[in-house]
């Protein structure tokens, strides 16, 4: 299949890189070996491969013509002293970004039941070299650091500053993709998508998760970006179950918690899901949605989110400007992150027609 392709099912070659992918650790602030792997994938398949601090850069022979751009980290743990182990993202964020109003915060304290008996293995951050493997017998929520604190077996070890990542491999069942999909379903999606042909531009940042990717990103564009910067940001979007995750193929944004984004490129992701007859949600017309029922319920809101987007547009005064196309999700950061097949497939499907 080539970009002119279309399937009912999801091809065998991105499953392939998919699971492959699963299995590289990256965790949030210790992302340089899974760089290193995602090097050798986009240059196996034609990619011209740069890389930045916190950024991989990847090129085809129209880079102008298209960019994208996904995060690379996922949540893991960091060792913080002996036999000591905290939640990475926001040791990687130093807490700084905990501005109140990101989804992370919001899951925090939903979250720290679910990772008990969680298998995990440890790394060396720059080369991947595997330092052990144990599993996680507590998490707690220590209110003076404003983290989860997690108790290991095995791996008491471990010096400060080691990562660890969770144990993860894909699953395949009728109606899902189930794993640690946040954001390596997405990550295999474009270096697929270099196979059949892609000649654009596609960013790989790092940190997202501890909000720092869009500094990364905005760096290049200073550097190197014209006038006009439209980029396509790429992720996964929680849904509280599988039903309503599957309510819709895709999902679009007006806006997040921190800026606008742009409406004629809204537009034109909406009309490219409406000629292939997929249907989409704007998450923050979702959620303010939501918001109306809860007030009346006198409960408290949701976030609108935080995203690498919306924080690249704030803060690149005019220079940046793009949106999101993102595939729905439940089990959102946890080990059973489910995505519907058929909204894999369109995602897959729009991404070629952009493409083209």
């Amino acid at each position: 299949m080539d970009l002119n392709g279309k399937t009912n099912k999801i091809p065998e070659p991105f499953l392939r890189l998919l699971s492959h992918l699963v299995r590289q650790p990256s965790v949030v602030g210790a992302e340089h070996s899974f760089f290193r792997v995602l090097q050798r994938e986009l240059e196996e398949r034609g990619a011209q491969v740069t890389w930045y601090e916190g950024l991989l850069v990847a090129q085809g022979k129209k880079p102008e013509s298209l960019m994208f751009s996904a995060h690379i980290d996922r949540h893991g743990l960091i060792c913080t002293g002996p036999n000591e182990f905290q939640y990475a993202a926001f040791v990687a964020g130093a807490r700084s970004d905990l501005l109140g109003n990101s989804v992370d915060e919001q899951l925090m304290r939903k979250i720290v039941d679910r990772f008990q008996k969680t298998k995990v293995y440890a790394y060396e951050p720059w080369s991947g070299a595997y330092r052990g493997q144990g599993q996680i017998k507590n998490a707690t929520i220590c209110e003076f650091r404003n983290n989860l604190i997690f108790e290991l077996e095995n791996l008491n070890h471990l010096v400060a500053g080691t990562p660890v990542a969770f144990t993860d491999s894909l699953q395949i069942t009728e109606e899902a993709l189930i794993g640690q999909l946040d954001n390596v379903l997405t990550i295999a999606a474009l270096i697929y998508l270099y196979e059949l042909g892609f000649e654009g531009t596609a960013f790989f940042t790092a940190q997202e998760e501890a909000g720092k990717s869009w500094r990364y990103l905005l760096e290049w564009f200073r550097r190197f970006g014209g006038s006009t910067n439209q980029l396509i940001v790429v992720d996964t979007s929680p849904f509280p179950d599988f039903d309503a995750a599957s309510q819709q193929h895709l999902v679009l944004r007006h806006k997040d918690a921190n800026a606008s984004f742009n409406r004629e490129l809204d537009l034109r992701l909406q009309h490219a899901c409406a000629a292939h007859q997929y249907s989409v949600i704007y998450k923050d017309e979702y959620v303010e949605s939501k918001n109306q029922v809860l007030l009346a319920q006198g409960l408290p809101t949701m976030s609108l989110g935080s995203t690498e987007m919306g924080r690249i547009i704030s803060a690149s005064n005019g220079l940046v400007d793009g949106t999101t196309l993102q595939i729905p999700t439940s089990g959102y950061h946890t080990m059973e992150e489910s995505a519907p097949i058929a909204s894999v497939l369109a995602f897959l499907d729009i991404l070629q027609a952009l493409a083209r």
